[in-house]
């Protein structure tokens, strides 16, 4: 339960600051920012696994930039689902999930313990 809460915590962060620096991504509240942090967990969890799946053809032949345009589409449709999170376009949807993944990941190294030299 840790563990799910730090991620929801870090991603809404992530979410807050992509909000911040794009102007193409808008949140209205606090209230909408954890919800909006949510559904995106849960897209990036259980949708965005088949679309990469359906679309690997295409990902491979783009030699996997196509896989920016799945995580925008991603990130697209948990504003369409979340009322009060808008992304003006497709565009800002790549870009902010970009930005998320980004400021997600660089959150997150600073969980992990450093690996044990090998003597």
């Amino acid at each position: 339960m840790g563990r799910f809460l730090v991620h929801w915590m870090s991603t809404a962060l992530a979410l807050f600051v992509c909000s911040r620096i794009l102007p193409g991504v808008h949140v209205d509240s606090p209230g909408t920012l954890a919800v909006a942090a949510l559904v995106l967990g849960f897209i990036n969890a259980i949708i965005r696994p088949i679309l990469l799946f359906l679309t690997l053809p295409i990902t491979l032949l783009t030699l996997g930039l196509f896989y920016f345009v799945v995580n925008g589409l991603a990130f697209a449709l948990a504003a369409w689902v979340v009322p009060g999170f808008d992304v003006d376009s497709i565009g800002w949807a790549i870009l902010g999930s970009f930005v998320v993944s980004l400021f997600s990941w660089f959150l997150g190294s600073f969980g992990r313990p450093e690996p044990m030299p090998h003597r």
